[in-house]
């Protein structure tokens, strides 16, 4: 039962820990704008497009590899428990689920294409 125990803990403690770095990292990038400049002028749509697409791609994976992560470190610290067996799997899952849309984003953004006429 105390290994048990321990075993969730670690595994709570290293959730934590995972969160606080992908938060540390999403807010370390920000800088301010400089007053005086246009912050969003493209030449064109299709240049608007291929950012939508390269952002989407981005945000996919990252979610994705977060998610695998989750689910490696839970499947490690299981300890022979089927529920966070289980877990884990659906972790690697989920996981699985981003990289194949983040695969496919190029395909949305050929339908935005389609959609708006480029």
């Amino acid at each position: 039962m105390r290994s048990r125990l321990r075993g969730r803990h670690w595994s709570r403690l290293a959730l934590v820990a995972e969160l606080a770095a992908v938060g540390f990292l999403l807010t370390a990038a920000s800088a301010p704008a400089e007053a005086g400049h246009v912050l969003a002028h493209a030449p064109n749509i299709d240049t608007v497009l291929n950012n939508i697409r390269n952002w989407i791609m981005g945000i996919l994976a990252l979610l994705a590899t977060v998610f695998f992560t989750i689910g490696g470190v839970r499947y490690l610290l299981a300890n022979g428990d089927p529920g966070e067996i289980e877990k884990a799997k659906q972790a690697f899952k989920s996981a699985g689920f981003g990289f194949a849309l983040a695969a496919l984003a190029p395909v949305v953004v050929g339908i935005l294409r389609g959609i708006v006429g480029v």
